[in-house]
């Protein structure tokens, strides 16, 4: 991916950059642990999406040589709070232009995290198709996100971040899904099950919303 920085500070629009008619967002939430990027692969896979993470863009970011941001993004991270929305909005519109000019389908996973994001990105980039929510208990999420921590190597798989970022979805995050249920907006799958009937659940959801396999 192109270097990032100079392009975070971009000036404000009065319209989107892309529109729904050629670009198909889906915002995919669920709290941390919930299988998101498990689906959202199995998504990619059959339905020709492209999958952004903001969680990986940010990591990248703060990883990145040179980068303005690396610092600050870093002690967000690890505090498990949100990193200033124009830096989160910038790097995910960047992502979008970088594949064939935002022409496609998008999986935006772990955005919005605050209401505020939901609004600055669906004015300035691109409003969105749905939320795709996994709803998830919190024993269960706890349990696969100390599992993972063993071999993921993430700083915020312990106990600590984990327990801190579970507050922060809770206060800021289901504020959003319950504001996008309002405009039934909301396509909400429960994330206890394996992950293959869990995408069961998904499919038919997709198809409900107009969302058809892509052809092999």
């Amino acid at each position: 991916m192109a270097p990032t920085s100079p392009r975070l500070s971009a000036p404000s629009k009065s319209t989107p950059t892309f529109f729904p008619d050629k670009t198909s967002v889906v915002f995919v939430l669920g709290g941390p642990g919930a299988g998101k990027g498990t689906q959202c692969a199995k998504l990619v896979r059959d339905y020709g999406f492209t999958h952004l993470s903001a969680g990986d863009l940010l990591r990248a970011e703060q990883d990145r040589e040179g980068s303005e941001f690396g610092d600050m993004i870093k002690e967000y991270i690890k505090d498990g709070k949100i990193v200033p929305m124009e830096v989160t909005v910038q790097l995910l519109e960047n992502a979008i232009m970088d594949k064939d000019e935002g022409r496609g389908r998008f999986l935006i996973d772990g955005f919005p995290r605050k209401m505020d994001q939901a609004v600055r990105f669906e004015e300035t980039v691109c409003p969105s198709k749905f939320v795709l929510f996994f709803d998830c208990p919190e024993d269960v999420m706890t349990e696969r996100l100390i599992n993972r921590g063993k071999t993921s190597g993430r700083s915020d798989d312990n106990a600590e971040s984990i327990k801190k970022r579970f507050k922060t979805f809770v206060e800021t995050s289901m504020p959003v899904v319950e504001a996008f249920e309002k405009q039934d907006k909301v396509v909400k799958v429960k994330a206890v099950k394996s992950p293959d009937e869990i995408y069961e659940e998904v499919k038919k959801r997709m198809g409900e919303r107009g969302f058809e396999m892509a052809k092999q």
